[in-house]
């Protein structure tokens, strides 16, 4: 028996409701794993909101680590395998739960469960978006939105890493001083600065090549003056809103600029990318360019509190959801 979150519509954190689940036996393809982390991630209160289509019912959460318990037919990983997944199936704000095998990823022995829950997702996402979506080069000064976020964070410390130079936006001294302690060249307060008159500034009227927004519509305005000539946005999320109707000739004047509207998994196809991304991310994580702050934890069937309190802005790094 697990105990799983479920939601029969979508909307506030409220929506959020637990029942318990008998699972069957694993299918051909698919492992029983024992979840001793969940991660709580922006992207679940897209889905719970109805911001992402989902079919309802539905469960919660795409990121989480613990053990496989039951394999089924056609399964090469072994009973009591540590694991660890972001989906893109949802379900992982529950005890345990029935997965496809080609789902998860392997857990190396010096990667705590809670680490791999704080971190799989946001880490993968990290990855993708520096070393195959953007590209960045040791020499690019790049725009990072959120940085104090549990994405933002670690761009900050995966760019510094490889040598690029950091500008982070954040919007409280205690986040600017977290993101100034993960490396970051220089901060910004978007509550205080003119956030692209200081950009300009800070790098002698250029603008940065590279701007990684996780913010959406509420920055768009402000990444377009920001950005370099040829430079690149990356609009990975949609915190402050969906960014639509994009004007190709607006484009045009601000510098002749690249838009992307990137998801993971575009970049993470097969089961070979999913293991390559994460190896990155461990191999980053023994470097120290990255840590899993992991700025709260709550009990797995508070949830609901925990989407409200990331809704909120009430939250730092990373948040586990523990059952």
């Amino acid at each position: 028996m697990a105990r799983a979150a479920v939601i029969e519509r979508t909307g506030g954190p409220e929506v959020i409701g637990w029942r318990d689940v008998a699972l069957p036996p694993p299918g051909p393809g698919e492992v029983r794993v024992r979840h001793a982390a969940v991660g709580l991630n922006y992207i679940d209160t897209y889905f719970r909101s109805g911001l992402y289509p989902v079919t309802l019912p539905s469960g919660l959460g795409a990121e989480a680590a613990g053990v496989i318990e039951a394999a089924g037919e056609g399964v090469d990983l072994p009973v009591g395998a540590r694991v660890g997944t972001w989906g893109p199936a949802l379900g992982a704000y529950a005890t345990a739960r029935n997965v496809a095998a080609e789902a998860l990823v392997r857990l190396p022995d010096d990667v705590e469960d809670e680490t791999a829950a704080a971190i799989l997702l946001k880490g993968a996402t990290a990855a993708f978006l520096v070393e195959d979506c953007a590209r960045v080069q040791a020499d690019q000064t790049v725009l990072v939105w959120s940085a104090a976020g549990g994405v933002g964070h670690l761009l900050v410390g995966w760019l510094k890493a490889i040598g690029a130079t950091v500008i982070g936006v954040v919007g409280t001294a205690a986040k600017a001083d977290a993101v100034l302690a993960a490396g970051a060249d220089h901060v910004l307060r978007h509550d205080a600065d003119d956030v692209a008159a200081r950009v300009r500034e800070l790098t002698g009227g250029v603008g940065a090549p590279v701007v990684l927004d996780g913010v959406g519509a509420a920055t768009w305005e402000v990444s377009l003056k920001s950005a370099a000539r040829r430079g690149l946005i990356v609009s990975y999320g949609n915190a402050g809103g969906a960014v639509e109707g994009v004007n190709l000739g607006v484009l045009a004047r601000h510098g002749s600029l690249f838009v992307t509207r990137p998801t993971l998994f575009d970049y993470a196809v097969t089961p070979a990318d999913r293991q390559r991304l994460a190896d990155r991310v461990f191999a980053m994580l023994r470097q120290g360019a990255i840590r899993p702050e992991i700025g709260q934890r709550w009990p797995l069937e508070q949830a609901a509190d925990a989407h409200r309190a990331l809704e909120a802005g009430k939250t730092r790094g990373s948040t586990v959801l523990l059952p």
